[in-house]
């Protein structure tokens, strides 16, 4: 009754605030004046926004495997796992990542919702001619885009690789006790964060800004790594192009992916079926178990109620596992050659 009475007391500082005149400033789209420049290629989709893309691997047209990377949190196009040039001229590998909504030079999408992201891929995927199906990667928040292509676009994909992928803590299928068992892993910090981004979204650029209490960790680039990771980050940060990632504004990028990948879900990635009854394609999911990110013992979960998903836990993994050496190698040929054994 306390946190209740506590989140009541806070949504109502926050309409305050909002009455006041506390709203989240308008995003500074690519293009338009006073905005960033437009560098990257980007498409322009049914509805009017332009998302940005960007090109690995082979050429789109000798590929033999075609594969749409989902970046994560407060990243862009440019954030892919590090595949070797040697592994995509062995294979004939193109992948093509872009700015999620918001991000880099993508356009916001004031609308958007678990759903929009996986009718994004699918429209990026006909714009540039990948063919009726392709693979998805998802990379951290990313991976949660995944699930929704696995619910809204299965018939378009022919393999998925979710890699960390980030969790909601409030997604039904979990039992009360194992969700609240993980969520009390996190730093006290985020445990509210996360809680006002569930419950009172429209709170979430404010409590992110605010200077009373410390916001998200993740947010703040203050986030608990593990070990490994801390080894693995100084080969990954700086990146030359961080200024892109949030440069339409934070509200639109960093801010709305709390407000969806925590909000109320259309569905529960645990009742999603087998897209690949007839063994034509393939799920795979890898986790390290000493990610403090995202706690391992709510993908064991899943993977649990979601038999058909191939499940590959990395002993002494943190996070960040895609960046060590040669691992994206492997996470690449496991997906694209499961199919080949079918």
């Amino acid at each position: 009754m306390k946190k209740i009475a506590l989140v009541l007391l806070i949504g109502m500082l926050g309409w305050a605030f909002q009455a006041i005149k506390f709203q989240p400033p308008p995003p500074r789209t690519c293009g338009s004046p006073g905005g960033p420049p437009i560098t990257a290629p980007r498409i322009k989709l049914s509805d009017g926004r332009y998302l940005a893309y960007k090109e690995h691997g082979v050429l789109r047209e000798k590929a033999l495997y075609k594969i749409i990377f989902i970046h994560g949190f407060d990243s862009c196009r440019h954030d892919i796992i590090p595949f070797s040039p040697e592994l995509a001229e062995e294979m004939g590998i193109y992948m093509v990542s872009f700015d999620r909504a918001g991000y880099g030079e993508s356009d916001p999408n004031p609308k958007r919702r678990v759903k929009s992201i996986a009718l994004d891929v699918e429209e990026l995927a006909d714009k540039l001619g990948l063919g009726p199906k392709f693979y998805v990667i998802g990379f951290s928040m990313g991976g949660q885009a995944v699930w929704a292509c696995l619910k809204y676009i299965p018939h378009r994909l022919v393999g998925a690789g979710l890699i960390a992928p980030v969790v909601n803590y409030w997604w039904p299928g979990f039992p009360t006790n194992l969700s609240r068992e993980a969520y009390k892993q996190q730093f006290l910090q985020d445990q509210w964060a996360l809680r006002v981004a569930h419950y009172t979204p429209w709170l979430t650029y404010w409590w992110n800004t605010q200077k009373w209490f410390p916001a998200s960790s993740v947010a703040s680039h203050t986030p608990d790594f593990s070990d490994q990771d801390k080894q693995l980050l100084p080969h990954i940060f700086p990146k030359q192009y961080a200024a892109q990632i949030s440069q339409q504004g934070e509200y639109e990028s960093l801010h709305r992916d709390m407000m969806i990948g925590f909000g109320s879900w259309e569905f529960d990635p645990m009742d999603l079926e087998n897209p690949f009854l007839k063994k034509e394609g393939s799920v795979h999911l890898w986790h390290g178990d000493d990610d403090r990110l995202v706690p391992v013992t709510l993908q064991r979960y899943i993977v649990e109620k979601l038999p058909w998903i191939h499940y590959h836990e990395l002993s002494g993994s943190g996070h960040m596992f895609p960046y060590m050496k040669d691992m994206a190698d492997g996470i690449i040929r496991t997906l694209c050659l499961e199919r080949s054994k079918q």
